[in-house]
């Protein structure tokens, strides 16, 4: 298996389900994509002083990473 950490912990930037569903079939050029798996690239707080992120951006984030999960994996 490998764990494309597609989703930054690090900025309020939105990623979309098309642009992960974008970088997944990139990935499926090297790996089949029943050996892949989607995630945020780290935990949402990895600092003492934590990241300039909102819980409703935290929301968003994992949110799009199941949109996309189910639209790529079913």
């Amino acid at each position: 298996m490998v764990v494309l950490g597609l989703v930054t912990t690090k900025s309020t930037y939105r990623e979309t389900a098309e642009e992960l569903t974008a970088r997944i079939k990139e990935a499926t050029r090297y790996i089949p994509k029943e050996r892949l798996a989607i995630s945020p690239q780290c935990g949402f707080s990895t600092s003492i002083v934590g990241n300039r992120i909102t819980e409703s951006d935290e929301r968003y984030k994992l949110g799009v990473l199941v949109e996309t999960a189910q639209a790529v994996w079913g």
